[in-house]
């Protein structure tokens, strides 16, 4: 595993991190616990050291399938969760950063991992309704009683974050960022070059970079992989499936796997402190970090590069 210093939290977080929102059971498909919790002990035990989750993930269930994962290596790894969103009964998505709220999100977060402390908490996505002073004096109360170490964003425009800032520190943020999608490329170098702590979240682009699907597949409409992300959509998967045939003749030279490419492709960027990478089974795990055994070469960058300039635009 490789590891970077992530902001000035004093971190030197793992270039992976676990995304958990594969083992919620809902959104991505069924998984049986006894997965999930062997997945997680098999990223660690390969040197992984954050986990990201979410209150919104699954209802809640991916919350507490975490904290079944994490009995017993709560001291090995560092724990990022949001809030402001809730999702009820799967289908019914709120967004809210009142006072109140965030209260309710920590004291259920807490109690759905069976931990007493956060180490980062996140805001999932800015609510227009609310002012952000009031969300940031909320989240500096939570510091203040200890129940978190630092305050972070996800999906927030650069001048969200300004504005965030009048009231208290925003020290990391995380963003969507993979070959498929470069639009929050310049925000993350933004905020890397002022000392925040990056993350990127579907770096696998929903498991299409995996080369896992060479034929659109049939998910369910309310899957995320079509309900929230584009890559298995029209004219995206197409234009994907190109970029996978550059990418197949990387892999087979080095005889490696395509998601280890494209993990290596996201934490090879200077601005890019960890990628959070969604796994199902300890395969998956233990490919995913088999990838940190070596770098893709300057000239291995600009093939792909290239190629994402050519078939996907960006």
């Amino acid at each position: 595993m490789r590891y970077k210093s992530f902001g000035n939290y004093g971190w030197d977080i793992s270039c992976l991190s676990i995304g958990s929102w594969t083992l919620g059971g809902k959104e991505w498909g069924a998984i049986e616990k006894k997965d999930a919790i062997d997945t997680v002990h098999a990223l660690v035990e390969n040197g992984v050291n954050h986990l990201d989750t979410a209150l919104s993930y699954s209802a809640g269930d991916c919350e507490r399938i975490v904290g079944e994962c994490i009995k017993g290596i709560r001291d090995k790894l560092y724990i990022t969760t949001k809030c402001g969103t809730m999702n009820i009964y799967g289908n019914i998505f709120i967004r809210c950063g009142s006072r109140d709220f965030i209260f309710k999100c920590c004291e259920e977060s807490l109690r759905n991992l069976g931990i007493d402390y956060i180490d980062n908490y996140m805001i999932h996505w800015p609510d227009q309704n609310t002012p952000i002073e009031e969300t940031m004096d909320a989240l500096n109360e939570l510091k203040q009683q200890g129940k978190i170490g630092h305050i972070s964003v996800s999906n927030f425009t650069k001048e969200e974050i300004l504005e965030a800032e009048k009231y208290g520190k925003i020290e990391a943020v995380q963003m969507c960022y993979n070959m498929c999608d470069r639009s929050n490329e310049e925000f993350l170098k933004w905020a890397h070059s002022r000392g925040m702590g990056t993350m990127t979240y579907s770096s696998l682009a929903s498991g299409v970079l995996t080369g896992q699907y060479r034929s659109l597949p049939n998910f369910a409409p309310d899957d995320a992989r079509v309900a929230f992300f584009p890559y298995f959509r029209e004219p995206m998967f197409s234009k994907v499936m190109k970029l996978l045939k550059e990418l197949d003749v990387i892999a087979e030279k080095r005889g490696a796997a395509l998601a280890q490419i494209a993990v290596n492709w996201n934490t090879q960027r200077d601005f890019v402190d960890t990628s959070l990478c969604g796994s199902r089974n300890t395969r998956e795990a233990n490919e995913n970090c088999g990838g940190f055994d070596w770098t893709l070469t300057d000239e291995e960058m600009k093939t792909i590069n290239k190629a994402i300039e050519t078939y996907l635009d960006c």
